[in-house]
This record gives C-alpha cells, sequence and structure tokens, in this order.
C-alpha cells in the first residue's frame, strides 16, 4: 500500500491577511515525520465538545480505494465539472519546487475565493482584486497577467472565480460581470453583465457557462459569445456566509445550490427545473445553525448528487428524480470529496469523517484543533478540503498547519507548517500540489 511518510492539506479558510511564503525553505516541507509525537495542542479533543462518532455497526467494515491515478488537468473549481476526482496520484515525499505571486491577497475588506487551475503547463490564478495570472508550471514564471478590476477601483469588488474549456478562461467578478479570456494570452473576448455579485466560480460543460450570483440567480451564458441562454431564480436570503458554491454539471443536468440550503436540479439546455431539494436546518445549539447555505460545492459521482450544508444536512440524492437515498445529521462548508465506495467530509466542528457512499454511515472520526489556543478557546481555526491523493487525505487550516490522514482509519499521518493559512483547497495536477495562501503566495510541491 502506497503511503507518504509525512502528508499535508489544504484549506478553504476564512482567516485574513496571512503571510507569504517566498522564504520557505523546502526542506522544512517535512520535517515532522510520522512516527514522531505530535504535541498534544495540535489535536485537541475538548471534552465538552459534542462530535460525531463512528457507527459501531460497521467498525469491521474495509476502507478500500482504487489504485492513484495521475490527473492531468485541474480545469474548474473541484477538479471537473461533476466536482468527482477520486484518488488522486502525487509522487513520495512532495518538496516545494517554486512559489510565486498572485497579486492581493486576503485582508480586512475583501478575501481570496478562487481556486487555481491546472492546464498542461499553465497554472492560472486569481486574486483577491480579479487580477488573473498565468504561471508556467515547471518554474512559476508569469506568461501573462491581466486586471479585470473596473477602473483600478477596488470597492469591495472581491470574488468570484475561474473555470477553464476549450482554449479559455471564463471568468466570475465580485463587480457583476462574466469575461472570456484568451488562455494562451488573456487578452478578452467577450463580457456579460449580469444582475449582482458572483462569489463562486462558474461551471462550464457542452458549451455553456453556468453563474450563481449573491441574490440566488443561476444564469447560463453562451460559451463561445456570452448571450444569454436562460436564467432561474432561487429563495433569495438575506445573510450568507462569504463565497459560494459552484454548480455541478453531469450529463444533461446542472445542479445549483444556493445559499438559502436550496439545492435544484435543471436541465442543462433550457433551464427547466427537474427536481429540487432543501437542506435547511435541522435542531442545531449554535447560534450560526439557521445559516443553510451550501458553501462546498455538489458532488455527482455515479448518477448520485452529495451535498452538504452549513446548517447540519448531508444529503444524497438521485440525479434523474431528485429522491433522497439518505440523510445524515452532518454540517460544513467544504466540498464532499469521493473516494470509492467512501465520502470524506471536513465539519463546521473541525471534524474529517469517512461516510459510506450507499447509506451515509459513519466509518471513522477524526478531530482536528479547533483553536489557536484550545485552552482559552482563542483563535479559531477554519480547515479546508479534504483532498485524496497519494494514499493520503490532505486537509489545510488557516492557522498555517496541514495535516494528512490515512483515508483507511484517519491516522493522523504528519503535521507540516505552511509559510501562512490556505484560504481555498489546494489543488493536484500533474503528480504536483498546489497551495494558495491567503497572503496571495502560490506555492507548488512535487
Amino acid at each position: 500500500m502506497h503511503r507518504f511518510s509525512v502528508r499535508f492539506v489544504g484549506l478553504l479558510g476564512l482567516a485574513f491577511a496571512l503571510t507569504a511564503c517566498d522564504s520557505l525553505n523546502p526542506m522544512d516541507m517535512f520535517e515532522k515525520k510520522r512516527d514522531e509525537p505530535l504535541p498534544g495542542k495540535r489535536i485537541a479533543v475538548l471534552a465538552l465538545d459534542r462530535g460525531l462518532q463512528p457507527d459501531p455497526s460497521i467498525a469491521g467494515m474495509r476502507v478500500v480505494l482504487s489504485e492513484p491515478y495521475v490527473n492531468d488537468s485541474w480545469t474548474q473549481y473541484g477538479g471537473s465539472p461533476a466536482h468527482a476526482m477520486y484518488h488522486l496520484s502525487l509522487g513520495e515525499s512532495p518538496r516545494r519546487i517554486w512559489s510565486s505571486d498572485v497579486g492581493a491577497g486576503s485582508d480586512d475588506s475583501r478575501q481570496l475565493l478562487a481556486q487555481p487551475l491546472v492546464v498542461n503547463d499553465t497554472v492560472y490564478t486569481m486574486d483577491a482584486l480579479s487580477v488573473i495570472t498565468a504561471f508556467d508550471t515547471e518554474r512559476g514564471r508569469v506568461r501573462w497577467r491581466v486586471d479585470l478590476d473596473p477602473d483600478d477601483e477596488d470597492d469591495g469588488f472581491f470574488g468570484g472565480g475561474i473555470a477553464f474549456d476549450g482554449g479559455r478562461l471564463y471568468v466570475t467578478t465580485g463587480f457583476a460581470r462574466v469575461f472570456a479570456l484568451d488562455a494562451k494570452t488573456g487578452e478578452t473576448i467577450w463580457t456579460q453583465q449580469v444582475p449582482t455579485p458572483m462569489r463562486a466560480a462558474p461551471a462550464v460543460a457542452a458549451g455553456r457557462v453556468f453563474v450563481v450570483t449573491l441574490d440566488n440567480q443561476t444564469f447560463a451564458l453562451s460559451a463561445d459569445d456570452g448571450r444569454r441562454l436562460w436564467e432561474h431564480s432561487g429563495i433569495q436570503e438575506i445573510t450568507s456566509l462569504v463565497g459560494g458554491a459552484s454548480p455541478a454539471v453531469s450529463g444533461s443536468t446542472v445542479v445549483v445550490p444556493y445559499s438559502s440550503g436550496e439545492i435544484v436540479g435543471l436541465l442543462a439546455e433550457t433551464g427547466r427545473p427537474l427536481w429540487s431539494d432543501s437542506l435547511a436546518s435541522v435542531a442545531r445549539a449554535d447560534p450560526l445553525g439557521d445559516l443553510a447555505q451550501i458553501r462546498g460545492a455538489p458532488v455527482v459521482d455515479r448518477g448520485i448528487v452529495f451535498a452538504i450544508s452549513h446548517s447540519g444536512r448531508m444529503v444524497a440524492i438521485d440525479l434523474r428524480q431528485g429522491l433522497r437515498a439518505w440523510e445524515a445529521e452532518v454540517g460544513g462548508i467544504e466540498m464532499p470529496w469521493v473516494g470509492g465506495d467512501f465520502l470524506y467530509v471536513v465539519t463546521n466542528d473541525a471534524q474529517v469523517i469517512c461516510l459510506t457512499r450507499r447509506d451515509g454511515r459513519i466509518r471513522w472520526v477524526q478531530p482536528l484543533p479547533r483553536f489557536k489556543d484550545p485552552e482559552d478557546r482563542t483563535g479559531p481555526i477554519a480547515w479546508s478540503g479534504a483532498v485524496l491523493a497519494g494514499d493520503g487525505l490532505i486537509v489545510a487550516g488557516s492557522d498555517g498547519e496541514a495535516v494528512s490522514l490515512s483515508p483507511y482509519t484517519g491516522e493522523v499521518l504528519g503535521v507540516i507548517d505552511l509559510p501562512g493559512g490556505i484560504t481555498v483547497a489546494p489543488v493536484v495536477a500533474g503528480n504536483t500540489l498546489y497551495f494558495l495562501t491567503g497572503g496571495g503566495s502560490l506555492l507548488a510541491m512535487r
């Protein structure tokens, strides 16, 4: 069984003003070995915290995964239109090969939200001020850079993301415009205005670009020229978390998540509703429990949609009929990850859990640190991921630490320090792992 001696992780944190990584010594990345004891404060299990527990009826069930495969490209948020990437290949003991500055990072007025893309020999990023940069994958050198911010104004217009298809980059922005750029040069091919800003990246499939606005409207645009093909309106929500979830596309269906907790299946060609469901709040004790937003992108795998809301519901829905296969009382804001017959999820309570794909029963639970100072419960840590790569489950925290877990048992394989907190989930392509820090530094490890 292939494993790393040490692993780590990527996150979509909610912390701001994080440091850059140019001073990192690559040999420091794996100084904490798996057989070394981890400081107790890193995996603090607080007795007063009520957490999820494994299902004792499946305690003897063996977690089996397919062999890792080499993923050549990461073309959209979540890796592909359906967001199901399975078990990715990553070489033994990756080391930093380069780091580069992508531009503006997170601060008190904005957050870096866009996940990097990797296509062939190019990495594409979008900073917190809508600057798009193309880097070469070997050394991290800038190939081109384009500023899409209108009139170079920084009036709180942040958010959105990028997707690649057919030689073009499609960009959603916080100033309510969608762009199509030539992926080789960065030149603008077309632009389209939508009514309100966007926080989530677009999804692209079969000649259509699907974008979701802050007020829960979905627009399908022609990938060719940007013209509007159809639109759908969900339930409006006054309050929401920072960021949003990209739609998932599988075959003729686009699955759209909204900040109201509503999730809908639409016919990709016309926008006709096929089914709808709600992941609104179940009984919860915390004051934010009423926020039903689906913040983590839904995943479509073998005809089943997996989705999770902040308010404590995770569901499996039949893609064609919209019927629930199962429901679990699990809340989170990160995209579920499918690996074989199992799912991996980072919960609101800083637990990584492994569930059965078939019926949503919990196989194992691994708690992560919730606070930088667990005794005083100060300095909350936000975790992003998980990403299954090279026989390790990678998650990363806003405190600047990344953790690698065994996907089979949840055992902590290793902890490493990163030069700044991570604000978007990492990506893996071409046997290379990419972290993007909140400070705006892109780190490549191979």
